[in-house]
């Protein structure tokens, strides 16, 4: 467990991925027969709320956002998404939230923080992907050191525009597992297992404006076209 990239949950090639995404979605961004929304990580105790530089362009409305906040040692770098729709930029940012929120919850070592409740709908394959994500860190002791980088970025409206997939790139060859107990880091060479392609099912909050929350996520894993 040297490397520190996405753990494969569900590993699907890239065209099926897109497929599911696309075939899957049919009003999933409705929100309105389970209350989702009244997850929003208002009721968790994990993560300081606050609106942080990053998340300006997306807010719209959106209050009470979980802020995180990295140590020195973790960078994560985004491109930016080549799109001009207000909506359409908000769902890429959040996008990025919902990654970020996981490596945040794998630095807090909770696999409850509430910035991944907040950026993904309540109980959907999403939300359990990025739990999973971060219980498997916890339970082996690690956390991540290094810098982490999405490249390729691109935004696809679904259906009502209610929906949308982001797909992009990591390169984690830059970003390294670390022991929580000892600090040490576990540096390691390079190799295709760095690269990855992401798939983000983003769904438009009813309740709140401006907001956008991830319900499926594919991850390619080795995907040489990342590389």
């Amino acid at each position: 467990m040297n490397r520190s990239r996405a753990l494969p949950a569900a590993v699907v090639s890239l065209t099926a991925a897109t497929a599911l995404l696309l075939t899957g979605c049919g009003g999933g961004g409705d929100d309105k027969d389970s209350g989702k929304d009244k997850i929003a990580g208002a009721d968790e105790g994990g993560a300081k709320k606050t609106a942080s530089p990053s998340d300006k362009a997306s807010d719209a409305g959106v209050t009470d956002r979980p802020e995180m906040k990295f140590p020195s040692d973790v960078q994560l770098t985004f491109d930016k998404a080549n799109v001009s729709d207000p909506a359409q930029t908000a769902a890429a940012n959040d996008a990025e939230n919902f990654v970020k929120a996981i490596r945040y919850g794998i630095v807090k070592q909770d696999t409850e923080d509430a910035a991944y409740k907040f950026y993904s709908e309540y109980q959907s394959p999403a939300f359990t992907y990025a739990k999973d994500q971060i219980k498997q860190r916890v339970d082996a002791g690690f956390t991540i050191s290094g810098e982490m980088r999405f490249t390729k970025i691109k935004v696809e409206p679904v259906k009502n525009k209610k929906s949308t997939v982001v797909s992009f790139c990591s390169d984690s060859s830059k970003l390294y597992s670390k022991e929580v107990k000892t600090k040490k880091v576990h540096h390691t060479k390079e190799s295709i297992s760095d690269f990855d392609s992401w798939q983000v099912l983003m769904t438009a909050s009813d309740s709140n404006k401006g907001l956008w929350r991830a319900k499926q996520v594919e991850v390619a894993t080795k995907a040489e076209e990342c590389r």
